[in-house]
Formats: structure tokens, C-alpha cells, sequence
């Protein structure tokens, strides 16, 4: 809102009006806003959630200091959906067709996991909403992201083809060549220079890029409709992993909201390379005009994860529950896919995968044993995997460590590894 007040004081010449088109600028200010919010106004809903009695049921599971957060606040998630609400619809375009997406995320992962908590906590159901529920929901959204994304003709990315006479120059500059680029959209276009595409971007290759039409079995007029619904399908599958993910990562004071702010970070870089012609034209990736707005957003993120840390930190004072995992992840695994980075999200996301994969091989070879030798076995201690460093004197295929280690030495060894594939992810746009 700030912004396009701004914009509609540039006709008047008032001094400083065109800060806000800066989006550095705009991105400051999203992220400071956002932890400011939090931080003053989180103190207050702890205080109501405490009044109301919303405290976490605890389940004992043989851990160290589990039951002392029996009673915490739940249901912090709503902070951190406040601190990001108001801070991006301050200061981005919501004009913008990727914040509109984004808003839609934040608000429909929000009250999904809303009302997974309040079965949890007024229904006194643990079991909360069925994971049928959750999936339908999720491909529900992610059948509309992919929608939009396929036909909507404001979504545009542009595929530079390089030329000897490309001139590179700096962003405020009217010198660009745009001759050697070749606009791609999904939008329906005249211009023989236009196709639709459903390429994204995908690490340790030349070119940088993958096209989804590649694991199309049809040619032609199927094979143009096989490509879109592959495509779709994918959306689908990484809104569904993410959110998924980022709710199994929830399960110690600070993991979820910490890992989760380093991954915003990058995507919140890429969304501003992505929107950069010339930083993208450098770094040889896809320029898609209007994402540097995604950047805005992840800003508003970060600060908000950050301004909820300052009570979500060893020890806790609230949890967000699946209100804040939900839409942490729904957000993360919907901003890849608007930069066109989803193929990255496997190790930028690897604190994710690795978590949900461990419940996975948990599960399953618990019943294979089961079934083959009349007595479930385990490969780790306990899942998800940051609890199996938890744990200790478990009959399990992996022992180390021998010593259950206390939460908060967890929790910032996940950090490290959640920093350190965050650089793997930025360094990958110069490897081919």
C-alpha cells in the first residue's frame, strides 16, 4: 500500500517519492518491518494464546526436557503469517501477479493449518485434520498455482540468446540489447519470437535448463497438452513436499523457523537475479521480468521468521504448529517454482528432504521386518531425524551417536548444514 501511494505521488515530484521503486530499498524495509511486527506484537498473542489456554499437548516420548514444554502456547504460526501479511502488503506491487500467488499461499496453507491445530487443541483430536484432508487441500493449490502459471499471459521469461553485439550494461541503463533475448510465456502471443515453454532451471548442465516436454511420451498436439499437465503435476508434487517437509521439520525449538529463513535467503537472491536482466544475462540464467517482487516477499519472510525466533529459540516460549509449518513450507515450494528454481529445492531444501526421508525408510522398514520376522525394527533410533540424536538406548540399524545430545546443540548443527547448503545452491549457478 505504501508503495502504490508512492507511485502516485511521483506526479507531484515530492522529494524521496522514488525510493520505493528501489527494490533494495523496498526489501529492507519488508524485512525490518516484518521482525519489528513480530516482535512487538508476538509478545501479545503468546499472552492471548496463554489466556486462552492454547498450550501444546505433549506426548511422552522418552526425551530430554519433552515434558517441560508440555502447556507451551501453540499456534504461533499466526504471528508469523501476520508479520509477513502486513509487511508485504505494504510494500510490494500487488499488482504483481507472483505476490498475488504468494498472498494466496500464505493464506491458504495458513488456514489449513489453522484448522489442523484447532481440531488438535478445541477438539482434543492429536490426530488433528486427516492427511487426506491436508493432501487434497495442497493439490487443490497446487492445481491453481499450476494453472495460473501455464495461462496466465503475466507471468513471462525471457531466454537469452546470445550475440556477439549484446550490450551489457547497468540496470538503470536504456542501452540493453534487447535483440538477443527471445520472450517465452505461456500466454497466448503473436509474435513469431514467442513459444510457450515449460523450462525451468536445473543445476550442473551447460545451458542451465531442463524442459518438462523432454518426459512427454507424445509428439505433437498431445504432446503440447502431455508437457503442460507433466508440468502441473510437478507444481503439484513440490507445493505437497515442501509443506510437508518443512511440518516434519518441526519438531525442535528454533529448527523449522531457523532452516527455514537461511532457504528464503537464497530464494530471495535468485528472485532478484531472476528479475535483473543484466545479473541474469551474467550468470547465463532466465530472466523473468516482475520476480524481483518475489525478492520483496521473501524479505517480509525472513524478517518475520527471524522477529519469531526471538521466541521460538532453545527454550521455547510458543510454537508455531501447523499453522507456521504449513505455510512456511507452502511458501518456500511456491516461490521456487515461480523463479523457475524448483529443481534446486533438493539441497537447498536438503534439511527438508532428509527429515521426510527418514520418516519414509522409518516406516517402511518397520514393516518390511514386521512382516518377515514377526517384530518391527528400526533404522534410526527415532523419526523424524533430528529426534534420533535425541534418543538413546534404542535397538536400531544406526547407533551414532551413542549419546543422546541436548536440543540446542541440534538445532545449530542443523543451521550449519542448512548454511552450508545454501552456499552449495548460490555456487551451483556458476558450475556447468
Amino acid at each position: 500500500m505504501i508503495y502504490h501511494l508512492f507511485e502516485y505521488l511521483r506526479q507531484f515530484d515530492f522529494p524521496g517519492v522514488r525510493l520505493m521503486s528501489y527494490l533494495s530499498f523496498r526489501a529492507m524495509l519488508a524485512s525490518v518491518t516484518s521482525m519489528l511486527f513480530v516482535l512487538v506484537v508476538g509478545k501479545r498473542i503468546i499472552d492471548l494464546l496463554q489466556r486462552k489456554q492454547i498450550g501444546e499437548t505433549i506426548r511422552d516420548l522418552g526425551l530430554e526436557g519433552q515434558m517441560q514444554k508440555k502447556g507451551t502456547p501453540t499456534m504461533g504460526g499466526v504471528i508469523i503469517i501476520l508479520g509477513i501479511l502486513v509487511s508485504a502488503l505494504l510494500f510490494c506491487n500487488l499488482k504483481n501477479i507472483y505476490v498475488n500467488l504468494l498472498l494466496l499461499t500464505t493464506l491458504w496453507c495458513g488456514g489449513m493449518g489453522f484448522a489442523d491445530d484447532y481440531i488438535k487443541v478445541f477438539k482434543h483430536n492429536k490426530e488433528g485434520m486427516s492427511e487426506k484432508g491436508k493432501l487434497i487441500l495442497q493439490i487443490m493449490l497446487g492445481f491453481a498455482i499450476g494453472l495460473t502459471v501455464c495461462y496466465s499471459p503475466d507471468i513471462v521469461v525471457r531466454e537469452k540468446v546470445r550475440n556477439e553485439d549484446a550490450v551489457y550494461v547497468s540496470e538503470n541503463s536504456s542501452n540493453v540489447n534487447v535483440d538477443s533475448e527471445r520472450l517465452i510465456t505461456s500466454g497466448q502471443w503473436k509474435s513469431e519470437d514467442v513459444v510457450k515453454s515449460t523450462k525451468t532451471t536445473i543445476p550442473f548442465v551447460k545451458s542451465h535448463e531442463f524442459d518438462y516436454k523432454i518426459l512427454s511420451p507424445f509428439k505433437g498436439k498431445w504432446g503440447w497438452y502431455a508437457k503442460w499437465a507433466i508440468y502441473v503435476m510437478m507444481i503439484i508434487f513440490v507445493i505437497m513436499a515442501c509443506s510437508n517437509g518443512a511440518n516434519l521439520t518441526d519438531g525442535m525449538d528454533g529448527l523449522s523457523a531457523g532452516t527455514s529463513a537461511i532457504v528464503g535467503v537464497v530464494i530471495g537472491i535468485l528472485a532478484w537475479l531472476s528479475g535483473n536482466l543484466i545479473d541474469s544475462n551474467y550468470l547465463n540464467i532466465m530472466y523473468i521480468p516482475g520476480t524481483g517482487e518475489v525478492a520483496i516477499f521473501m524479505s517480509a519472510f525472513v524478517g518475520a521468521l527471524i522477529g519469531f525466533l526471538w521466541y521460538n529459540s532453545y527454550p521455547a516460549q510458543v510454537f508455531m504448529g501447523d499453522t507456521g509449518s504449513l505455510t512456511i513450507g507452502g511458501i518456500i515450494g511456491v516461490s521456487a517454482i515461480l523463479i523457475r528454481k524448483e529443481l534446486l529445492l533438493p539441497i537447498l531444501c536438503g534439511i527438508f528432504v532428509v527429515e521426510s526421508l527418514s520418516v519414509l525408510l522409518q516406516r517402511g522398514y518397520f514393516k518390511y521386518t514386521r512382516k518377515k520376522y514377526g517384530e518391527g525394527r528400526r533404522i534410526f533410533k527415532m523419526s523424524p531425524l533430528h529426534h534420533h540424536y535425541q534418543k538413546e538406548g534404542i535397538p536400531a540399524v544406526i547407533q551414532s551417536p551413542a549419546r543422546a545430545l541436548p536440543e540446542a546443540k541440534i538445532v545449530a548443527r542443523f543451521w550449519i548444514v542448512g548454511l552450508i547448503l545454501a552456499v552449495a545452491t548460490l555456487a551451483l549457478l556458476k558450475l556447468r
